[in-house]
């Protein structure tokens, strides 16, 4: 079954200046087919892309697509009973043409096979067309609504925290926290005592012995992580650093996760207990894969702080 938005499209061509153009979409098991076709050949169809993959064929007045739904970076998405492998039709432009760049949603809805169960979140990344990420850490109130009113928390309490970005392009990104410490010192470089939150590449390592863990996501450029006050420090500033990292969940690996420990039962992958096995290294080493850096210039990773908040023991 194909899915777009006919209103929304004719808004977006008309915007453009391509209201003589159309799209059509056939959705088959495994496949599916994209014709743009326009009449007045007033885009360049070389410079076409269905998510990373180039025309199968173009003429002057139509580009066609006929592409694998395991190709061109689609993402699929479980929503109830149904199975939607998403995608966006992009023209690039140039220099010399008057069509403006733009993308345009392309969805294949399918009935959800039986016994299937995916990543909880989907999304594919990919480095084409990307702009630069905005990165946010945030320490919140006890619902997440909104900033936290005072930065003093009582031994033992609960210290909500919330990391996000912002994409400014429309490919939807996860979320994750790689490593969090705590100090006295804003500059991370010059702490001579640290206290260990997060390691190993997403292990929650304060969880094995405390209340803390990562809340169920509620948007998948967020993370939502409850930190119990420990005892570090008590009465002074304090301050986290923590490593921050905008992935794919498609290349998620024992090195790109979100992991904590939940008593009696062990290591649990927050965005799928199912693959909690992606967790086993917490207990040693999560090595990376040579293959692939997050460090290569994308711009996924970025560095953060939070404080200085003050941890206090009221039965002092």
């Amino acid at each position: 079954m194909a899915f777009f938005w006919p209103c929304v499209l004719l808004f977006w061509l008309v915007a453009v200046g391509l209201a003589a153009a159309d799209m059509k979409l056939d959705c088959a098991p495994g496949y599916m087919t994209l014709v743009w076709t326009d009449s007045r050949s007033q885009a360049d169809p070389s410079l076409f892309r269905l998510g990373s993959c180039f025309p199968t064929s173009f003429t002057p007045r139509d580009v066609v697509f006929n592409v694998e739904l395991d190709d061109c970076n689609f993402r699929r998405l479980v929503s109830g009973n149904e199975l939607n492998y998403t995608n966006d039709l992009l023209y690039t432009s140039s220099p010399a043409s008057y069509v403006l760049p733009f993308t345009l949603p392309v969805v294949c809805s399918y009935q959800r096979p039986k016994n299937w169960y995916p990543m909880r979140y989907d999304p594919v990344f990919s480095t084409y067309g990307v702009e630069e990420l905005v990165f946010h850490i945030n320490l919140m109130n006890d619902d997440f609504s909104g900033p936290a009113e005072s930065t003093t928390f009582p031994l033992g309490s609960m210290i909500p925290i919330m990391a996000s970005v912002e994409q400014v392009t429309h490919q939807p990104l996860l979320v994750l926290l790689e490593e969090c410490v705590a100090t006295t010192m804003p500059d991370l470089q010059i702490a001579a005592d640290t206290y260990t939150i997060i390691t190993n590449k997403g292990c929650l390592v304060d969880s094995e012995s405390s209340r803390s863990k990562f809340e169920e996501r509620q948007n998948v450029s967020e993370l939502r992580l409850l930190l119990q006050a420990f005892r570090f420090r008590l009465s002074q500033e304090v301050y986290i650093h923590c490593t921050m990292a905008a992935w794919d969940p498609n290349g998620l690996d024992n090195t790109k996760k979100a992991c904590h420990y939940v008593k009696d039962h062990g290591w649990e992958l927050l965005d799928n207990p199912v693959y909690s096995s992606l967790c086993d290294c917490c207990d040693s080493t999560c090595k990376a894969r040579k293959a692939r850096s997050p460090g290569a210039g994308n711009g996924l990773v970025q560095k953060a702080v939070i404080g200085p908040l003050t941890i206090i023991d009221l039965a002092s």
